[in-house]
């Protein structure tokens, strides 16, 4: 055993030190999956959360077998390290030093994470982190830490017998770079990557429509305060571990980075105060973080006074980007390419401008440094950013990150990881119900669901239909209880209903057992979002996909998507898992009860029709193609029609009204059905349509619709 002298007990308090800090910084990924989770909506929370766990345990593995030796073996003339990959020690100030640069790698990795919530594939983003992780991350910390920082861990004479000899000096680091504890490195690294992903895989359903205006409401915004102030703890480890050393540097490091991050939190609330007159939650969450950015490149070498204006500048501009991306739609669920990023170089930046440059020791002068400075972050910003942009473009090519939208609007812990959920235990009842054919079972059933329970229910009863011809008697009797059953799951799904104190109203007459039209409404605040559809066919198959377009346009009317973007992904969708020659006609839109104005989208249905207070009639014809038949690319395809109705009204109906027969069995067409509504027109709307309805089960006999009947009015 070594003798305790003073060196020897110093060597213990600074390994402890590093240890501890090590500890601090493991915490703060507990703090990213706080604040993400609580950024993000509820239903991507489980998502959100096993993303930071994987990311973390993956990142780790990646460096311990190449990123380390990339970051700090021998250097390759200044870019890359050549060896120490399964990185192996018997020296516990080397084992300290591996165990802290594992905490930063995992760091950057984790920044990703926030910003592509809610519509990344759980496997693609794996292959982000391997990518930050395993390549880019080492590549450009050995440009600027891979001798210069390790050096702090111990002596000249004890570096060179570590790595054989000493050629780890990175190009950075040899011109007078200086990042502290990784403002760039670290932060701006996983900003860039963020940014890189982001764009690629674009904004989330309904995020920038009309009515959304930007914003979606996180699952728990307590929460995602707890993760900024677990973050804030665990960043005291994050700066002040990387002095490598428990020495009189400490005490101004320390205060430096609650002195920043304080004033970042005042100076968010300050903001959030003059902008809205009341705080906003989001931009307390900013502030802080952005000002511990900010001052992590500098935080050893700049006065408080420094830090303080450091801090609340870093706020101000990563507010400002914040702002910014939203003009331009990019979408950052959790402000990563705001905080990370921009105060990333923003700090970078102020150690040129402001650190003490004899603490710096780099032997530049004021200006010498700057210009640096500026390089370090160009460099380091156009590899990470313009790397890891081309090779997730190509990954994307070959292996679409993003999830498909009926996934995302469902929310990825049902879609990725089979979250349990009363949807779940619906389907496994009735999946149960499918093969046992007991129809006592029964279970919880949601509107927003039902969609994907009636789809998975019939391809059961699809496939147990293609039994051998002699089981087929044995079969019908089931097969109509088990219709009946559908009819009765399909009424409690369609919202067959006159909402009440809304002058929205709708009637659907099925011409089989299962309607291949519906309707529906969904109110919201002051306007109510309407849809009526017409699926090609009728019958079971019809009702399957009826079933999915009701679903989808559910739950993006739940989040406020505009009619041609909702129109828009539901054709996509509809086209890749629809029953094969299968398409629906569909006109939905809002309904706007203060303006009284009326915005909708006509895929190839029959025209919308309003009345005016004379009797007279206008049409609006379809100007777009059904959905389901080609994919589109562009949503511009889908026109937005406007009309204020100043106490008209606003007719849709299916084709069974146009395309029954008179008496003299002719289809009647649209000006018969207009004939048949103005006939029977009475103020009382919901009496108008059952008139209406009454009058062409007439004229065609009872049971002997042609065609499914649907019809809606809108208007006061």
């Amino acid at each position: 055993m070594e003798n305790l002298n003073l060196e020897n007990v110093k060597s213990y308090v600074d390994t402890l030190w590093v240890i501890d800090c090590a500890i601090l910084v493991f915490i703060m990924q507990a703090g990213f999956m706080c604040m993400e989770t609580g950024l993000s909506r509820h239903k991507n929370s489980i998502n959100v959360a096993l993303k930071n766990a994987a990311d973390f345990g993956l990142a780790v593995v990646v460096f311990w077998i190449f990123g380390f030796g990339l970051m700090f073996g021998t250097s390759y003339n200044g870019f890359f390290g050549t060896d120490l990959f399964f990185f192996k020690t018997e020296k516990a100030e080397y084992m300290t030093y591996f165990v802290f640069q594992a905490m930063f790698v995992a760091t950057a990795a984790t920044i990703v994470s926030g910003a592509v919530a809610e519509r990344m594939k759980f496997n693609g983003y794996l292959i982000i982190t391997i990518i930050a992780t395993g390549i880019i991350y080492p590549i450009v910390g050995h440009w600027a830490w891979s001798s210069s920082y390790l050096s702090k861990m111990s002596e000249a004479s004890t570096l060179l017998a570590f790595t054989g000899e000493l050629k780890t000096t990175g190009w950075l680091t040899q011109i007078g770079f200086v990042d502290f504890a990784g403002s760039t490195i670290v932060h701006s690294v996983g900003g860039w990557i963020a940014l890189a992903a982001i764009l690629i895989v674009g904004p989330r359903i309904g995020k920038y429509s009309e009515s959304n205006k930007g914003k979606f409401t996180g699952s728990s915004f307590p929460l995602a305060v707890l993760g900024t102030l677990i973050l804030w703890f665990g960043w005291f480890g994050f700066n002040g571990g990387s002095n490598g050393a428990m020495d009189e540097t400490v005490p101004l490091i320390l205060i430096n980075t609650f002195l920043s991050a304080a004033f970042g939190l005042l100076t968010g609330l300050a903001i959030s105060f003059l902008l809205f007159k009341k705080p906003d939650p989001y931009y307390v969450i900013l502030g802080p973080l952005a000002g511990l950015v900010a001052i992590t490149a500098g935080c050893n070498s700049m006065s408080s006074v420094v830090a303080i204006f450091v801090g609340i500048t870093g706020a101000i501009i990563s507010i400002f980007v914040n702002e910014l991306l939203n003009k331009y739609e990019i979408d950052d669920v959790v402000g990563a390419v705001p905080v990370h990023l921009a105060a990333g170089v923003w700090g970078t930046i102020a150690v040129g401008l402001f650190s003490d440059l004899e603490l710096l020791g780099t032997g530049l002068t004021r200006l010498e440094q700057i210009e640096v400075q500026f390089i370090g972050i160009l460099a380091i910003g156009a590899f990470t950013f313009f790397g890891s942009y081309i090779i997730l473009k190509i990954l994307n090519y070959f292996y679409p990150l993003r999830v498909t939208p009926l996934q995302e609007e469902l929310g990825l812990n049902i879609a990725e990881h089979n979250a349990v959920s009363v949807e779940h235990d619906l389907i496994s009842i009735l999946e149960k119900q499918s093969q046992s054919g007991d129809l006592a079972i029964r279970g919880p059933q949601d509107p927003f669901t039902a969609g994907g329970v009636i789809g998975l229910y019939y391809n059961k009863l699809m496939n147990k239909l293609e039994v051998s011809e002699k089981e087929k008697e044995k079969w019908r009797s089931r097969i109509s209880k088990e219709v009946n059953l559908a009819v009765k799951v399909q009424e409690n799904f369609l919202p067959k209903r006159d909402l009440q104190n809304y002058p929205v109203h709708g009637i659907n007459i099925a011409a089989r057992e299962v309607s291949g039209d519906f309707f529906s409404f969904y109110p919201h605040n002051d306007s109510v979002y309407f849809i009526i559809a017409d699926v090609a066919g009728k019958g079971v198959h019809a009702g399957m996909v009826m079933a999915k377009a009701s679903t989808l346009f559910e739950v993006m009317s739940r989040d406020q998507v505009d009619p041609d973007e909702m129109m828009f992904h539901m054709n996509n969708d509809l086209f890749i898992t629809k029953t094969s020659g299968m398409f629906v006609t569909c006109v939905l839109g809002k309904y706007d009860l203060i303006s009284d104005e009326i915005t909708w989208v006509n895929g190839g249905h029959q025209p919308a029709i309003i009345r005016n207070e004379q009797g007279e009639y206008q049409n609006f014809d379809s100007d777009a193609p059904p959905m389901g038949v080609i994919s589109q690319k562009d949503k511009s395809i889908y026109k937005i029609n406007k009309q204020v109705l100043n106490g008209n009204k606003f007719y849709v109906f299916t084709d069974g009204l146009s395309e029954s027969l008179d008496e003299e069995g002719k289809e009647i067409g649209i000006d018969g059905s207009i004939k048949i509504i103005e006939d029977n027109y009475t103020k009382d709307s919901k009496k108008h349509l059952s008139d209406i309805t009454k009058k062409i089960i007439k004229i065609s006999g009872p049971g002997k619709l042609s065609d499914d009947l649907t019809l809606i009015s809108i208007g006061k």
